[in-house]
């Protein structure tokens, strides 16, 4: 059974910019993309461990801002030729209102 935890509100977010929710473990990006598409990510780039939350999004990838990584909002992926991944969450909208499902953290294969 999923526990869904509201972090805010989609206006929360500037449009192509993230907050950050923390937790006891780990920080969480959450980007709002083009649409008010709403994604939430481990804040680490795979890389160097870089706070993606203060990146450049663009399309449904964010810059890491350190050395300029590219990650895939919605799969955590790495943009070839880099190779790597972060965790993603799960994410809904209810009445403008951000959830997120923090018991089903998805670790991608190669995650650091």
């Amino acid at each position: 059974m999923s526990k869904w935890t509201v972090v805010g509100r989609v206006e929360d977010i500037p449009p192509l910019g993230a907050r950050v929710v923390r937790t006891p473990t780990l920080d969480i990006a959450v980007f709002r993309a083009v649409g008010d598409r709403i994604f939430a990510l481990e804040d680490r780039c795979p890389h160097r461990g870089g706070p993606l939350s203060q990146g450049i999004v663009h399309g449904g990838r964010v810059t890491c801002p350190l050395h300029d990584w590219c990650i895939e909002l919605a799969a955590g992926e790495a943009v070839a030729p880099d190779q790597g991944s972060v965790r993603t969450f799960p994410v809904r909208i209810t009445d403008g209102q951000i959830e997120l499902d923090l018991d089903r953290v998805t670790l991608r294969a190669g995650a650091a």
